[in-house]
Formats: C-alpha cells, structure tokens, sequence
C-alpha cells in the first residue's frame, strides 16, 4: 500500500527544485535580511518549485544548530507567501542532532527533511546499520524523508538495492537525491518504479533524464538561480517543453545556455565553489556575502575574471555589477 506521504510527494516534488546558498555578512553573521530577499526572489521571480535548505550548498557544517534551525524557518515563513515548498537538510555527524532537526523542520512546517548518509568507520556502513539509521531518523517525523547520498562525502555508495528496500520498508522515505554516475542512477530509477523519486543535481543531464528516465524533479543545486533572471528564465522553460514531450525545442533552450554554462565553468577555481557562485549571485543582485572558515574567499582577479565571462555569458536581464 501507498503511503500517504509517498503520495503527497509524487504530487508535489516536480519541477526545479533549487539548493540554497547561505549569506553570511562581512563580519560572517547570518545575513538574514539578505536571506529573505534571496528567498522572494527564488520563489516570486524566478517560480522556483521548492528549496533545499541547509545542505553542502548552504555550509551547514559551519553553522550551529540555532543557526540551521533559524535559516530554515524563514526559508519557511518566506514560501506560504508564494505557495512555495521546503526541503530541510538536517544531515549531521550526530544522529540525534539530526533528530532534533528534524523534529524542528516538521514543527516550524517544512514539507520534507532530507538526510545525508552518514559517515561510518572501520565498515560499518552494512545494510542493516543504514537500514536502522533511517529508520531511528524517519520515526521522528511523519512528513516524507528524502535519501542523500554522495559517495565521496561518506565513502560509499548507498547500493540501489537498498534504496528500494529503505522505501519498501519505511513509509515515509519518499525520494532521494542520488549524486553519482549517471548508469547508477538510472539502474535505481528502472529498479524502483514508483517506490521512490530518483533524481541528482546535473543540470546538464536534467533534460535527458527528464525524456529516458522519466523524472519528475530536478533535486537540487544552484543552477536554477545561477543561471537564471526574472526576464530569462531558459531552464524553467526547457524543463516545462519536455514535460510537455516538445523535445526538439527544449533542446534547442538547455543548448542555447552553453555560453552560461561555460562561463561559470571555465571561471570557477579549485576549491572556491561556494564563493565563487555567492559572488555570481552578487552580479546577478542577489544576496552573495561571505563564506565562512576555512572555505576560503576569491582574489580579486578571481573576481575580475569571474565578472567579465559573467557579462559576455548573454544572460538576459542580468544587472552585471561589479562587487565591492
């Protein structure tokens, strides 16, 4: 039998769903004002589906506990006003730190928790310790769990024939963000039917997963507001052609954002992820800001030449200024 929480996830995980970015002030504080004009953007702007809040993305290992639990209730507060949905990350060494952000998720109204394997030693990571894992952290909540695995972060790959039996098993795991090769992806997708939600962060796969595999929701990184402007919103409308089953012509929009792609790509310094799409958030006039210990900043020809592709990259309606 379905689960009420199986169904109400293949209802509303659909669409671009966006991994949040963080903004931290000069003096590394939370930048809350600057948070909830991100979020209005995100949600009225751009019509982003529903934000993951509080992963990798956000640097939630440099936050405290308070700090995760107050990012995630404005991110919450901000979408009742746009009809928008939240996706909380509560993942954490600590298994009952991750209880406790979960429990605070559900209670301030977050529609889904999402929790990333943890890291075991010395071979723990058996079927059995993460089948107890996941069941301890969705007991805690009645709303859909979502699955998160990225093999480098834990050291292992959550095997395909676990995921199915994690949602087989436990009623609300729903769905899971599944960061690895595109054969295994699909291998799990074939395998689990409508038993769970399959889906990864490459945006640059997002449309042929869409038209081989049948996905539903672009589960989630930065793309949908780096690469997007209220007046140039191409992902949102390729994303829309191939769910109508227009392929040709959603091609001919995912290519046509090479240039973007590109610029960002070919821009990005090692090791500077984070501060490198907050400071392409800053041209875009977003809320960037800072990164916090020990991510480092970028040079200032980090940031000259991260500007010049930004304004050659053709996106329309980008304000392209210079930051500070």
């Amino acid at each position: 039998m379905t689960s009420e929480a199986k169904r109400k996830a293949r209802a509303e995980l659909r669409g671009l769903w966006a991994a949040t970015l963080t903004p931290f002030r000069d003096d590394l504080s939370l930048d809350e004002a600057g948070w909830r004009a991100n979020l209005r953007h995100w949600y009225g702007a751009l019509g982003i589906r529903g934000l993951f809040v509080n992963g990798k993305q956000g640097e939630y290992y440099a936050m405290t506990v308070e700090e995760r639990k107050r990012t995630a209730e404005i991110a919450i507060e901000e979408a009742r006003a746009f009809g928008g949905k939240v996706m909380v990350a509560c993942s954490d060494q600590n298994v009952e730190v991750v209880a406790e952000l979960a429990r605070h998720a559900e209670a301030a109204g977050a529609d889904y928790v999402v929790v990333h394997t943890p890291v075991l030693y010395f071979g723990a990571h058996t079927d059995e310790t993460l089948l107890a894992y996941y069941r301890y952290v969705a007991a805690q909540v009645k709303i859909g769990l979502v699955l998160w695995n990225q093999p480098p972060d834990c050291g292992y790959l959550l095997r395909p024939e676990l995921c199915v039996r994690l949602a087989e098993e436990i009623p609300n795991v729903v769905a899971i963000k599944y960061s690895v090769p595109r054969e295994t992806y699909a291998a799990l997708t074939r395998m689990a039917g409508d038993r769970l939600i399959v889906s990864s962060s490459s945006e640059e796969d997002w449309l042929e997963n869409i038209v081989e595999l049948g996905w539903q929701v672009y589960l989630c990184s930065t793309p949908p507001y780096l690469l997007q402007t209220p007046s140039d919103r191409r992902m949102h409308e390729y994303t829309e052609l191939a769910f109508r089953g227009e392929v040709a012509r959603a091609r001919a929009v995912r290519d046509s954002l090479a240039p973007v792609r590109r610029a960002l790509k070919e821009t990005r310094p090692p090791g500077k992820a984070a501060a490198h799409q907050k400071y392409w958030q800053t041209l875009l006039g977003q809320a960037g800001g800072r990164v916090r210990r020990p991510l480092l900043e970028l040079t200032e020809a980090e940031k000259a030449a991260t500007r010049a592709a930004f304004e050659a990259c053709g996106l329309a309606g980008a304000p392209a200024r210079a930051a500070a």
